[in-house]
């Protein structure tokens, strides 16, 4: 199963970051937000990301390309030239595909582009490239799946510069794209979709928050699933620092692969497993 990732924006409202990098590689405590985000999703197994790109993407390409030299140990002759990668026992295991999506592409737009990678998949993960949370991907995967709709959007709490949503039971009857007014559930960025969720973008134009999401909605086929745990974006300057304290406290909240170093064992999700929420034990990776 794949996650998606939109990382192609211009993220103008952190511009004292973003003139120089993408918002997605803007960095906390030393690692790309991006990097956090797959941390999370990868804990429960999703090791397979579909990365969207636009602005400055040769940054976002040239970090991946780089990741297996800079995270492993190297031996470097230079009497020759030549380079030996050692690999650590706790390499990575993730799959990347880097996709251009256009400079100019709308968030819609964006994931419709990606349809040739996700052709394999009837449901995948949607995320933004600048929220972090301790969100429960096994939960928020099992909720989608026993509900049968197209669409699952995470919702939290949180002021009302963010987009509101109106919910009748777990079904979301509203959604407003940033209204000027009211507080409650709002959109966190982590979604749970089916394939037919593309049949509701139009083009490269279409915004996937405002028409898509929208009609969804209206349609009966987006339902929320409520999460009361951390979550935060990194819109601001100010969001970008709490998340640097956070992390520099030791204890990031979001960091749920630190929070079970502890344990004999840890969980990775079956993402194969339909209809349920089947865990495999693994051992656990020195860190």
């Amino acid at each position: 199963m794949k996650a998606v990732i939109l990382a192609g924006g211009f993220g103008s409202r952190l511009s004292e970051e973003t003139s120089l990098r993408p918002k997605p590689m803007v960095e906390i405590g030393a690692r790309p937000i991006l990097w956090h985000i797959m941390k999370i999703y990868s804990w429960y197994g999703i090791n397979e990301f579909v990365v969207a790109l636009g602005y400055k993407a040769e940054v976002v390409k040239d970090y991946f390309l780089r990741f297996y030299a800079i995270n492993n140990d190297l031996t470097v002759d230079l009497s020759c030239g030549t380079t030996t990668i050692h690999k650590n026992s706790s390499a990575t295991n993730w799959t990347v595909h880097l996709a251009d999506t256009g400079l100019h592409t709308q968030t819609g737009g964006r994931l419709k582009r990606l349809q040739k990678w996700l052709a394999d998949e009837d449901t995948f993960f949607l995320t933004y490239g600048d929220g972090l949370a301790n969100l429960d991907i096994p939960a928020l995967l099992e909720f989608h799946r026993s509900h049968g709709k197209i669409a699952t959007v995470t919702t939290v709490r949180t002021p009302a510069r963010f987009g509101r949503i109106g919910f009748v039971g777990d079904q979301v009857d509203e959604f407003y794209e940033k209204p000027d007014t009211g507080e409650g559930w709002i959109n966190g960025g982590y979604f749970v979709l089916n394939r037919a969720a593309l049949d509701y973008i139009e083009g490269d134009e279409t915004i996937w928050e405002r028409g898509p999401v929208e009609r969804l909605a209206k349609d009966g086929q987006l339902m929320g699933f409520r999460h009361d745990g951390f979550w935060s974006c990194m819109d601001t300057l100010k969001e970008k620092n709490s998340l640097e304290a956070f992390w520099d406290s030791g204890t990031p909240p979001w960091a749920v692969w630190q929070q079970s170093e502890h344990e004999e064992e840890r969980y990775a999700l079956d993402a194969n497993a339909a209809g349920s929420r089947r865990l495999h034990a693994l051992p656990m990776q020195s860190r």
